[in-house]
């Protein structure tokens, strides 16, 4: 005879036998089970259980126009990364994926190749250039780059109120031979929203809400999946314990000082330079075919 609990998550689950959508069905059959296994594994208290819907009361009302706690949640327990691995995989040849993350802004203002994205941001100058290139080596011209990054400070243009116009994003195509080159700043490492539950929580098991330096793409190109990732300065800390799980080993890059009297196009002085080469999935390929 099964037990009280085992009847119990037995009846809930055969509760949705008749749902049409087979994937609801799935999904709510394996939630229940995994949820009782849960509060079967810890065995809560009623105290404790009303505490956790209380911190998931309190992450709701955290949240509105300019901030989502969910979504921060899903972040610092590795589930929004795990989404993305989940999704974009395999990557055999590819470059790998990260997260989108919360700053991306649509549309942002195309540049040519070369250009400042930082304008009159103060910050130590860095020089980009990379290429974009088919799983197959073919270098992809015509391919749009979106690039977009925090300051000196670890802000993104749209945390500051008097937010008008973007600072520290672009798009760019890439060129006949499939590169694109810009100059900006180096980013800074920066702390997510730590104000709110999800704070509480990290600071509850001593975790720290930073997120290493990082400077953000995503690049388009016929006939291939959208690439969305991030590449991080390998002096950078907080790469081993990125609070949002981000960090790829593939994506962390040296950013080195450029010879004195060797900026591209008569740069600035002093500066360093980032060089990365990325390679798109082609689009449509089934897991199957590796």
């Amino acid at each position: 005879m099964d037990t009280p609990e085992i009847a119990l998550t037995r009846d809930v689950i055969e509760r949705f036998a008749e749902t049409r959508d087979p994937r609801l069905k799935a999904i709510l059959t394996s939630l229940v089970s995994h949820l009782h296994g849960f509060v079967q594994d810890i065995e809560p208290t009623p105290d404790e259980w009303n505490e956790a819907i209380g911190f998931l009361t309190r992450i709701g009302q955290a949240c509105c126009d300019r901030r989502q706690e969910y979504l921060l949640l899903s972040d610092v327990l590795g589930v929004t990364t795990l989404i993305d691995i989940l999704n974009h995989r395999p990557r055999k040849g590819a470059t790998e994926t990260t997260a989108l993350g919360p700053f991306y802004v649509a549309n942002a203002p195309e540049m040519p190749s070369g250009a400042d994205i930082a304008r009159n941001q103060p910050g130590e100058r860095l020089h980009v250039e990379g290429s974009v290139a088919s799983e197959d080596g073919r270098l992809l011209a015509g391919a749009i780059v979106d690039v977009w990054q925090c300051d000196g400070d670890g802000y993104y243009d749209v945390q500051y109120p008097d937010y008008k116009e973007p600072e520290l994003r672009a798009r760019f195509r890439t060129d006949r031979e499939g590169r694109f080159a810009f100059w900006s700043i180096m980013p800074s490492h920066y702390p997510v929203s730590a104000g709110g539950p999800v704070g509480e929580m990290l600071a509850a098991t001593r975790r720290h809400p930073f997120r290493p330096a990082h400077i953000h793409f995503m690049i388009e190109a016929g006939g291939h999946e959208k690439l969305v990732t991030q590449v991080f300065p390998a002096d950078s800390p907080y790469l081993s314990s990125d609070a949002v799980f981000g960090v790829r080993t593939s994506l962390i890059a040296e950013f080195p000082q450029g010879p004195p009297g060797s900026a591209p196009e008569g740069g600035p002085e002093p500066w360093r330079r980032l060089s990365y080469d990325f390679t798109l999935k082609a689009a449509g390929r089934s897991p199957e075919a590796g």
